[in-house]
């Protein structure tokens, strides 16, 4: 668990959703020394830049058949996938490889994101956050109850066609759930998500998601007001 704050490249609300561009999967020039997945997707953005896509879409379903990969490597892999034209099959499509939760204030946006592997981050509109790499499974139950919220949200959601939208505006809620197919998210004013029988489990296991890791964060002295 870390502090963080805002940096240069992608912003931190960028980092949280597997969709990065080509040339941002690793950044740069980034060493071979970083190990996998980076290797495989470094071979991949080589090879398409030198005009061999086949070989590229090989390289990104290697990475998404691999097992024990960040949930987030997952997404990436299949954003670069449906980008040449694959689609997941059916029996994964709709499967949840995070959940992103987005909450507009007057002076920023707060963002919690939580992943299958019990993987979260927590941001305020500050740029203060905290990154849990799930050094115990202390929240693992919280972070399963978003990630059951978010899998039923999928479940009666559509993918979203296009580009991911930019933030909600100020007094609305966006829940975003990525799988192999894309991007779902169900969005509305705070009190009507709040009432609402499907967006109600996320907002309150979001919530207290946020409760625990600023908990969690102080105890340790990583997360600064």
């Amino acid at each position: 668990m870390a502090e963080s704050s805002p940096q240069a490249g992608p912003s931190i609300r960028d980092t949280l959703f597997g969709d990065l561009p080509l040339e941002l999967v690793p950044p740069g020039d980034a060493p071979a020394s970083l190990g996998e997945p980076w290797v495989t997707f470094m071979a991949a953005r080589k090879a398409v830049s030198e005009g061999r896509p086949n070989e590229a879409i090989e390289l990104w379903q290697q990475i998404a058949r691999t097992s024990g990969l960040e949930s987030r490597h997952y997404a990436q892999a299949w954003h670069f996938l449906r980008a040449q034209g694959l689609r997941p099959p059916a029996e994964i499509e709709r499967l949840l490889l995070g959940v992103v939760v987005e909450v507009p204030l007057l002076n920023g946006l707060d963002l919690l994101a939580a992943y299958p592997d019990h993987h979260a981050r927590y941001y305020n509109f500050s740029g203060a956050g905290v990154v849990w790499d799930h050094p115990n499974d202390s929240l693992d139950p919280i972070i399963d109850a978003l990630l059951e919220a978010g899998r039923q949200i999928a479940s009666k959601v559509g993918i979203w066609n296009g580009p991911r939208p930019p933030a909600p505006p100020t007094g609305e809620i966006r829940v975003n759930i990525i799988s192999p197919s894309g991007l779902h998210f169900g969005q509305g004013p705070g009190k009507s998500m709040a009432n609402d029988p499907l967006a109600r489990p996320a907002i309150e296991a979001a919530n207290s998601l946020m409760q625990q890791l600023v908990a969690q964060a102080r105890q340790n002295n990583s997360m600064k007001p």
